[in-house]
């Protein structure tokens, strides 16, 4: 096939197994190598998908150079290990598709979007929500201005576990809902605070796991890893956003919202029948009364489509035109790291206000 490129995908674990699945199905794409340090998965992958003999099995990520004619990567490893994976394939020469978040420093994600730009690379992050149809719909809705004023957001995003050893519930889980915020409001916060309580992985253990290598020195995760935590985002218009994050909560909820003078938008991911949700409703005075009127429920009809596969046709997309899709480009991921770095320093300061003055630009 015409304007097929090779690709490798570095990590298949939970997430990475379903990168590897679109990119195999992908038309455009000959998937070449696969990289996992477990041999188990290796194995199991090759299985799973009858894959062919040409297709490099490595647990060693240096085995990709090679690999000839390599054009691009998928890097779906813990987020400690990001920053030192994506430069090393910037500076090979590969485009990056890299899973959430981008690193856990923003210096490191600011060099590595400048060192993407200098080499004329793709540099795209996997921010999966931007590319789900209900987001998508939502956006246009709110900036249509369907809602009236807007008034205030809400989110909550929890489950009980999966429990990472890697970031804490505000860097595993806040990431979606504020980015799917900045997307529907077209703009960046100027102002966050973060609140939260650790249970299962205290400093105590955090320390103990550091010692055995298992954790960057440089992370900004100094305070054990927090299993619940609330966040308020305020915006340059003063729109504020309030967001539950908790991974030790049977009730599993994925659910956002934006509440404006006519009525709410609700995206409820758990919802298979109508994940994205229009409630008009309003007020009119009557006396010292306010009486709600005009009700009434919309169910909007959403296009198909799987998100994750959105995202690597657009990577394979931005990769053949050559041209970087700002919906989730590198600098996006890079707004978004700093966001999660400012409300990093909040919950260790007991939910002070951190504000954001310089966040990086498009």
């Amino acid at each position: 096939m015409t304007n097929q490129i090779k690709i490798a995908v570095i990590g298949v674990g939970r997430w990475g197994v379903h990168l590897l699945r679109n990119f195999l199905a992908h038309p455009q794409v000959n998937v070449v190598a696969v990289v996992d340090p477990h041999p188990e998965r290796l194995a199991a992958v090759k299985q799973q998908f009858n894959l062919d003999k040409n297709v490099l099995l490595t647990t060693q990520w240096q085995d990709l150079k090679t690999v000839p004619g390599l054009t691009g990567v998928a890097i779906a490893t813990p987020a400690t290990t990001h920053y030192a994976l994506i430069k090393d394939s910037l500076q090979q020469g590969y485009h990056v598709l890299a899973e959430k978040p981008l690193t856990l420093d923003p210096v490191e994600c600011r060099e590595l979007c400048q060192l993407a730009k200098q080499n004329h690379l793709i540099l795209m992050v996997d921010h999966t929500y931007l590319f789900h149809p209900a987001v998508e719909r939502g956006k246009t809705v709110v900036q249509e201005g369907k809602l009236g004023d807007l008034r205030y957001g809400y989110a909550t995003r929890t489950h009980l576990g999966p429990v990472r050893q890697d970031v804490d519930a505000l860097w595993d889980l806040a990431i979606h809902d504020i980015a799917i915020f900045n997307a529907w409001l077209g703009q960046i916060p100027v102002r966050v605070q973060a609140t939260g309580t650790v249970w299962l992985q205290g400093a105590g253990e955090q320390g103990s796991r550091e010692a055995e290598g298992k954790k960057a020195t440089n992370s900004p995760l100094l305070q054990g890893l927090a299993d619940l935590v609330w966040l308020t985002l305020t915006y340059p218009d003063g729109f504020q956003a309030y967001i539950h994050l908790c991974w030790l909560n049977p009730d599993k909820q994925r659910r956002l919202g934006i509440v404006g003078s006519l009525g709410s938008l609700i995206f409820d991911e758990m919802s298979r029948s109508s994940p994205l949700t229009l409630l008009y409703g309003e007020f009119e005075q009557q006396g010292n009364h306010f009486i709600p009127v005009n009700q009434k429920q919309v169910v909007l009809e959403l296009e198909p489509g799987e998100p994750l596969g959105r995202v690597c046709s657009c990577f394979v997309v931005s990769i053949l035109n050559n041209t970087p899709l700002e919906v989730s480009s590198g600098w996006v991921g890079t707004q978004l790291v700093e966001i999660l770095a400012a409300l990093t320093v909040s919950l260790e300061q007991g939910g002070q206000p951190i504000f954001l003055n310089n966040c990086s630009q498009l």
